[in-house]
């Protein structure tokens, strides 16, 4: 990535700042568009880590730009263009407060419910049997209510339509497009080594139409697993190209969303910027998953004892 410097948070002296979240920063355009600025900013466990990691915003924006493109024509989207490195433009659209979640793969909350004798994720049966990280007999649809801060919940249809969130016709619009730009994502990143177990969307409306706003599948959003390195049973964070590497690192250390968040150590950093821009690199063709120098949280762990 050519820009190699740090943004912790984004200043447009000339732009009506509408929210900063946990990542990005969105401001106002005009009364039709709007700016969303990515920083280096980081979270886990509903926390905003206080080190800022290198090159993040940028590997962001450019596998946003990536994929909004592409998938344009599978389901309405609200890109517009790349302004900069950092920043893109998108239609302004009112938001629904649901997050669509597909899971693929038995994985993270899904898989620690599980493990502890749960079997319905989100209203859906799983069969007794199944090992951590192993593929779903269906891919299922897990959503939950979408909150700025805090931890979400689990949503149910009825729940939703009850909550006046969104209507059966758009309920069903929206699973369905949910599933259509999965297995879009799902298969464009197969091709490139990698498997999307599972992701997160957000929808919103203009006038009455309904689009995809927010963010696609990125290293905050998704899970990136090496396909050549997949193995039923095992965790995935060697490899992975995603934000579970922050977390296994955390849990190892006792932190578990409870209390001050802490500093990041320079090389824990450094393997996070590795998986962030080699998201975007790996996905677009660019680079291999190979070529990216990947440490496990154990062998970082141990490098970080020798230090």
């Amino acid at each position: 990535m050519e820009n190699t410097s740090v943004m912790y948070q984004s200043e447009l002296k000339d732009k009506k700042l509408l929210r900063r979240g946990k990542v990005r920063d969105v401001y106002l355009e005009d009364e039709s568009e709007l700016l969303i600025v990515a920083t280096d900013r980081i979270s886990a466990f509903d926390k905003v880590m206080p080190t800022a990691i290198p090159s993040k915003g940028v590997a962001l924006t450019r596998l946003s730009d990536f994929w909004f493109k592409r998938t344009k024509s599978v389901f309405p989207n609200h890109y517009i263009s790349t302004i900069n490195d950092r920043t893109l433009r998108v239609k302004r659209a009112n938001r629904i407060d649901i997050e669509w979640i597909t899971r693929a793969y038995l994985y993270g909350s899904a898989w620690r419910a599980y493990s502890k004798g749960e079997r319905r994720i989100s209203g859906v049966s799983l069969p007794s049997g199944l090992r951590m990280a192993e593929e779903l007999p269906d891919i299922i649809l897990t959503p939950t209510t979408k909150s700025e801060v805090g931890h979400d919940t689990e949503l149910s249809r009825a729940a939703a339509l009850e909550g006046g969130l969104v209507s059966e016709d758009e309920w069903k619009e929206l699973e369905e497009a949910t599933f259509r730009l999965y297995e879009f994502y799902k298969t464009e990143a197969w091709l490139k080594g990698i498997i999307v177990p599972d992701f997160k969307l957000e929808f919103g409306r203009i006038n009455d139409q309904l689009i995809q706003i927010d963010e696609p599948p990125t290293h905050d959003s998704a899970r990136f697993w090496n396909k050549d390195k997949y193995v039923v049973g095992e965790k995935q964070e060697k490899f992975c190209l995603d934000k579970e590497f922050l977390r296994d690192y955390l849990a190892s250390t006792g932190f578990n969303g409870d209390g001050e968040a802490p500093n990041l150590p320079p090389l824990l950093v450094e393997q996070i910027s590795k998986r962030c821009v080699g998201a975007f690199k790996v996905l677009s063709g660019v680079s291999e998953l190979r070529d990216l120098g990947l440490l496990s949280v154990g062998e970082l762990i141990e490098q970080l004892k020798l230090a």
